[in-house]
């Protein structure tokens, strides 16, 4: 297994993660960014305010594409355990 596979792996793992990962933390940015605006124009400043939204909106993001990301890491791990005996020479 020579530096370029390892660095391929690497790439294509970190792009899994980032794909993976990307609703629900987009998803959370949008509604902590629609809850700092609610708290600014209305001068409410209760910190505890946006985790409950922020986390309700995260799990219906995980409902909504759970399938989704399933199949993204699915892909990358059947591609791993397919590329196998290429990595091994």
């Amino acid at each position: 297994m020579d530096q370029g596979t390892i660095v391929n792996i690497i790439q294509r793992a970190l792009t899994t993660v980032i794909m993976a990962s990307a609703p629900m933390l987009i998803i959370a940015l949008a509604v902590g960014l629609i809850i700092s605006i609610f708290q600014a124009t209305t001068q409410i400043q209760e910190q505890t305010l946006a985790f409950i939204p922020k986390i309700l909106a995260v799990f219906a993001a995980l409902v909504f594409f759970g399938a989704w990301i399933l199949r993204v890491l699915v892909e990358f791990a059947t591609g791993l355990y397919t590329d196998i005996n290429g990595f091994i020479r």
